[in-house]
Parts: structure tokens; sequence; C-alpha cells
């Protein structure tokens, strides 16, 4: 048997040659014995009840009961059982030699190995569906994450109240308004949405009152003559394709956000969530099923040609993708959906100044939870379910499409605005949240 002088630390040579009472005693492994194994504990595991035992003991009594309970008093034990690290580090410094020998035996035993290796993975998907795992430690920067989730949901409160407000002017847009009802003033409005350069011709259209119908009898010789002279080729070039464009609609095409989701609050719902959840099977179904009117501008505003003057100026004339755009676009496709979400939300900060940013933020954060959740499956060697995690994901998605399409004409549309504004607004602040949690369980793991 292994005895072991304790000595306090702080003695002098000749106070250590003298026994202190209460200090100074002879304590052996058995006084460290597992209540399992009744051999010396290694990597102890403090349960509720108070009992220490080993970590691989535990382990193969929960493989064996599956059982939550300690294997001598029974009593259930909360949550996940940690290593006692004061425990485990006083006894391997009072007997490295018999603790170096019985992690010798632990590594060779190929059932204890496994056990353990199942054990741990338990322990990580109790922690992930945890929903307190992330305030397992609320003194390390809870506080601080505390405030900036308050501050975020503070500016995302008031930006849905701003446009749950403007609810009500939602139909008057003038993508629902007929061009030949349009006024000079909402013929003024489509013409500054062209860019920062049609705010030049402002005054020209205002002194000769040019509402929709009038718009509509405007030619590009008319343009380049007086009163207009607009002696900018490609200005007027643009003026003309985008006349041509509300002339075939009939009204305003949608040209921000709110445009969009005012015209195709199904569809924007839908790329709202399906971005979010699935980034590569929502670009790949747009890229077979709504190539021409979302693909294609999406495509050339975050993998454009060469730097344009403005947002609008892009989405006026497309052409086929060019082999650099698609060896771009593909790269990042491939390992970085995310960030083709936030480079398409950042080409619109000028006009979605808010809005924008909370996307961008998001697409970060869901950047990370993707890296987090690669590195759970290799580090638990699960890389041999990927196909059957992907099959899974792709069955569900699938589900959930199939099942909102076909209840879609019943939902009311105050409850697709509520989807909506969470999705834009308050994932964000969830996904903060969640970021926080897997940094700590990675924490928690690594000790």
């Amino acid at each position: 048997m292994e005895d072991v002088q304790l000595i306090a630390p702080n003695m002098t040579s000749t106070e250590k040659e003298k026994p202190i009472s209460g200090v100074s005693r002879q304590i052996s492994v058995s006084e460290f014995s597992c209540h399992c194994c009744y051999d010396i504990l290694v990597n102890p595991t403090t349960l509720n009840c108070g009992h220490s035992l080993c970590r691989h003991c535990l382990a193969l009594w929960w493989v064996s009961s599956k059982k939550t309970e300690c294997p001598e008093c029974r009593e259930k034990w909360e949550g996940f059982p940690k290593v006692n690290i004061l425990l485990r580090d006083a006894i391997e410094k009072l007997f490295p030699d018999a603790i170096k020998l019985r992690l010798e035996d632990i590594q060779q035993n190929s059932d204890v190995v496994h056990s353990l290796a199942a054990f741990h993975k338990y322990g990580n998907d109790q922690i992930s569906i945890a929903p307190n795992a992330g305030r397992a430690n609320p003194q390390r920067g809870g506080g601080f994450f505390s405030g900036v989730l308050t501050a975020l949901t503070g500016v995302a409160v008031v930006l849905l109240v701003y446009h749950w407000s403007s609810r009500e002017s939602e139909h008057d847009l003038l993508v629902h308004k007929s061009v030949a009802k349009w006024t000079a003033e909402e013929v003024i409005f489509w013409l500054e949405q062209l860019g920062p350069w049609a705010s030049l011709y402002r005054e020209r259209f205002l002194s000769e009152r040019v509402n929709g119908r009038l718009l509509l009898t405007l030619t590009d010789e008319d343009f380049s003559k007086a009163p207009y002279n607009i002696e900018n080729s490609s200005h007027r070039k643009a003026i003309i394709m985008e006349l041509e464009r509300v002339k075939t609609l009939g009204v305003k095409p949608p040209q921000n956000l709110w445009e969009y989701k005012a015209v195709n609050p199904g569809k924007s719902l839908f790329l709202l969530y399906a971005l979010k959840s699935s980034p590569r099977l929502s670009m790949l179904y747009l890229y077979l099923f709504d190539y021409a009117e979302t693909f294609l501008p999406f495509i050339h505003t975050i993998c454009p040609v060469q730097e344009k003057e403005d947002i609008i100026t892009k989405f006026l004339d497309f052409k086929e993708p060019t082999w650099k755009q698609w060896r771009e676009f593909l790269v990042k496709y491939s390992f970085l959906p995310y960030q083709l979400i936030a480079e398409f939300a950042w080409d619109w900060l000028d006009v979605h100044y808010w809005t924008s940013r909370f996307l961008i933020v998001n697409a970060m954060l869901l950047s990370v939870l993707e890296l987090f959740s690669f590195w759970r499956i290799w580090s638990r060697n699960d890389l041999k379910t990927v196909p059957h995690i992907m099959w899974s994901h792709f069955w569900k998605v699938s589900t959930q499409g199939l099942f909102v399409a076909i209840f879609w004409p019943i939902i009311p549309q105050f409850i697709c605005n509520c989807l909506f504004y969470w999705a834009l607004y308050f994932n964000p602040i969830i996904n903060i949240d969640l970021v926080v949690k897997e940094v700590r369980r990675l924490e928690t793991q690594l000790l």
C-alpha cells in the first residue's frame, strides 16, 4: 500500500521535521478509493449526492444500466457529471505512480474506452439540448452578453414597431399601383430609386410635372432633348430600360426588401427561413426553379464582373454568369454559403441601413454555428453519419416546405408578418446566445 506524508507547504525545513497536530499524518491510497472498483480514483467525478467515482466506472455503469443515478446510493444526478478537478489534481500529485499504472490499464481496455466515448457523447447531447446549458457559469461574461442581447433586442423592437406601424401603407406602394395613376411626386420617387445619379434630373421632371401617363409616352429622343437634356448616354439608357420594365409590368418593379415582400409575401418568407436553415439547398432551388428572376440578380450582386456605380444598375441588364463568376460562387457556396448572404446584404447597406446589418451579423453567427457543428462531428468521429444527417435534413426541410405550401392560402397575413419580422430581427439575437453557449461548452470539454 502506497503511503504519503502530508506536510503544510509553507513550513520551514526545521518545522518540517517536527510533527504538527492535525497537519502531519500518514495517508494511503485507500482513502482515495472509488466506490465501484475500490481502487484509486482516476478522473474522479463527484455526483450531486457527494459520492465520487472513477469516470470510467461511472461510464461503465451508465452503459450497462442506462440510469442517471449514483451506483451506490441510487440518487439521480442533475445535468451531466463533471470531473472534480481539485480532487483529481490532489490525487495525481500524491500518488503519481499509482495513477500512471491505472491510466495505462484503462487505455488498454477497449470496453472501457468505448464506454467512455459513449458516455461523453451522451453528455455532449445533453448539453446541446439543455435550455440552461449556457448559464452554467454566469460569472464568466454572462453580464456582458446579457447587456448586448438586451441592447440588440431593443433595437429589434424599435425596427419592428417602425415597420409594423407602416404596414397600412404597404398596399399603397408603387408596386401595387398602376403606372398610369402615378402622380408627379411618385414619378420622382421612382426616378430617385434608380440611383444617386438620378437626383441630377429631379428638378427637370418636377418643372414639367411628369405624371404616370406622361412618363409612358417619353422616349429616348425625348430624354436627350430639352427640357430633360439627359446628355449622359449611360443614364439615359438606364432610365429607358427601367421604363420598359415598368411598361411591361404595368407597375413599378420591386427594388428593395419591403417592395419585394409586398409583391412576393410567400417567397420572401420562404427565402428568409430557407436561407437560414439550408443555404445550399435554397440556392440550388433558386438555380433550378427561379433562375432569371432571383438567382441571376443574386449571383451578379455577390460575384460582380466589375464594380458599378450603384445597386439598381446591376439589376437592369442580366447576362449569363462568366466562368470566373461561377468559380467564385461555387467555392463560397461549398464552404461559406452564409458569406454569400452577407455579401448580398452588404450591397444594400445604403438602402436598408439597420436591416442589412442585422442580416450580416446573422450570417456571421450562422457561419460560426455551422463550424461548431462540423467540429462536433469531427471530434466525435461521426463522419460516417454525415450522409444520414444530410438526408434527414433534406427530408425534414422538404416536408416542412410542402406543409407550408399546402396551408399557405389559409395562413393569415398577420401570422406571416410576425414570422417574417421575427426571423429578420430576432434570430440574430437568438444566434448570439447559441454561439456563446457553444463556446462555453467547448471550454468545458477542453478542461
